[in-house]
């Protein structure tokens, strides 16, 4: 087990992608694994639950760090519509198998030439088809001979190619080599209905099973087949009788390293590589309208206006003298301006 898982972690990572796409272009949900997933097992199938129920074959999906089986089961169908099985596909372009999901439409569309079995032959479906609104099933790979309740029933042989080691995925080293037909293309533009919502219990079911894991069960699952979804135990319940050993290995042409390749519709970088996180960048500074400071800096405050210089001390300015006094004479000036002022006495003959 822990082997089994560090092989796992060493050699190959995961990439989920979930595509947005409209109800018609539904079953691009993209899986990409470097390593090629085990041959499909061979079992017998349960009989059929009643009217209106249609043959779900089982596939490998992909878990945590491994592949895990989801068993075969009989789903009640939307009516008037056929189940197009899931199935892997080699991609050169991304170096890794992706996983096209599964998808119920008017028409059976490309499942990648896979022969799944029990009408599925990796072309189209043998096992029945809707008229008027009910489902007639062809005997010959349908398991329904103890079922009372259905009597539209009709026989015509088709070829089972299910084989012990029958191939789970398309392209690649050892997949199939099988092309999408006209007849698939065109199936692929029409309207599309996604799995039930007892198809989705049924995957999730079975992924939290440990014993459907290939770290245990190496290929062969114990539950092969399930008579109604999500019902793992009790009648009804079949085991895989045979299946080709499996070694997880990766697969010829994968990109050096295990690395899976960038995200089917964006450009995320591959799981192994650590991206470095985007440095944070420095807040700016807010310009303010006016100019006022900024938040970040501390206002200083306006200097002291500069104090005139006195001017010398004999340069001091004076009060405004009023208006200027008349300049007296000394006393002594005084005196003979009053001498020269008085009459001299006449003088003698």
């Amino acid at each position: 087990m822990r082997s089994f898982r560090f092989i796992f972690a060493s050699s190959l990572l995961l990439a989920f992608v979930t595509l947005a796409v409209p109800a018609s272009a539904f079953a691009q949900v993209a899986v990409a694994i470097i390593v090629a997933p085990p041959a499909l097992p061979v079992y017998e199938q349960p009989v059929c639950v009643g009217p209106g129920y249609i043959w779900t074959p089982g596939y490998w999906a992909w878990g945590d760090d491994d592949y895990f089986w989801v068993p075969g089961t009989w789903v009640l169908a939307p009516v008037g519509l056929l189940w197009t099985p899931g199935y892997w596909a080699w991609s050169d372009g991304d170096g890794a198998f992706l996983w096209n999901a599964g998808y119920w439409g008017p028409e059976v569309g490309f499942y990648g030439g896979v022969v799944y079995g029990f009408g599925y032959t990796g072309v189209g479906y043998e096992g029945g088809y809707w008229t008027n609104g009910a489902f007639f099933y062809n005997s010959s790979v349908n398991n329904i001979t103890n079922v009372t309740t259905i009597t539209n029933v009709y026989n015509k042989t088709v070829v089972n190619n299910v084989t012990e080691t029958n191939v789970s995925y398309n392209g690649g080293a050892g997949g199939t080599t099988a092309k999408p037909t006209a007849k698939e293309q065109a199936a692929a533009h029409q309207p599309h209905t996604a799995p039930t919502a007892a198809q989705k219990q049924h995957e999730q079911t079975a992924k939290t099973n440990p014993a459907l894991s290939t770290s245990q069960n190496h290929g062969k699952p114990p539950v092969a087949a399930t008579q109604k979804p999500a019902q793992f135990s009790g009648s009804g319940v079949v085991a895989a009788k045979t299946a080709a050993p499996y070694h997880p290995t990766s697969a010829p042409g994968a990109k050096p390293g295990g690395a899976v390749p960038r995200a089917v519709t964006g450009n995320k970088p591959p799981a192994n590589e650590t991206s470095k996180p985007a440095p944070t960048p420095k807040p700016e500074t807010p310009r303010p309208a006016t100019n006022k400071p900024s938040p970040s800096e501390t206002p200083k405050p306006a200097p002291p206006p500069k104090a005139k210089p006195e001017p010398p001390a004999n340069q001091q300015s004076k009060p405004p003298s009023k208006a200027p006094r008349k300049t007296e004479p000394p006393p002594k000036e005084q005196q003979k301006e009053k001498e020269k002022e008085k009459p001299k006495p006449p003088q003698s003959p």
